[in-house]
């Protein structure tokens, strides 16, 4: 197999994920964005600054207002001055959000085990390893 073909497979496969993920993610109320945020909101374990979390995310500041307008309106996270820095706007994970961030986190790893439900556990560690060397490179 060439590097263009694997290169579409992964591709693929990729596809299929995110199709899991946002299928199960739609009843939920929440987009991919939107659950990225509370779960890189979860994994700080404190509130951020809406240009930490931004940066988190690894998108512009105000592609960020949007996501956080909806996860507010949902009662989800709550924008507080920052003390340290009264310019600053904290994000606040509310207990609704941290519940909803744990939800959403099922609801990937769900569509990772239905989509890889046909490896066996042996190939599905193997497939992490490989994965995992790959990712190792760009960190």
């Amino acid at each position: 197999m060439g590097e263009k073909e694997l290169a579409e497979l992964l591709h693929l496969v990729s596809r299929r994920l995110r199709h899991g993920y946002v299928h199960r993610l739609v009843p939920l109320g929440l987009n991919p964005g939107q659950a990225r945020a509370l779960r890189a909101l979860g994994a700080a374990d404190r509130p951020l600054r809406m240009v930490q979390l931004a940066d988190e995310l690894r998108i512009v500041p105000r592609s960020l207002t949007p996501v956080v307008d909806a996860l507010e309106e949902s009662g989800l996270v709550r924008r507080e001055v920052d003390p340290a820095n009264r310019r600053s706007t904290l994000v606040v994970l509310t207990d609704a959000g941290r519940a909803m961030a744990e939800r959403a986190r099922e609801a990937r790893r769900e569509a990772g085990e239905s989509l890889f439900a046909v490896l066996s556990q042996d190939q599905r560690d193997q497939l992490s390893d490989l994965l995992s060397a790959v990712d190792a490179q760009f960190r």
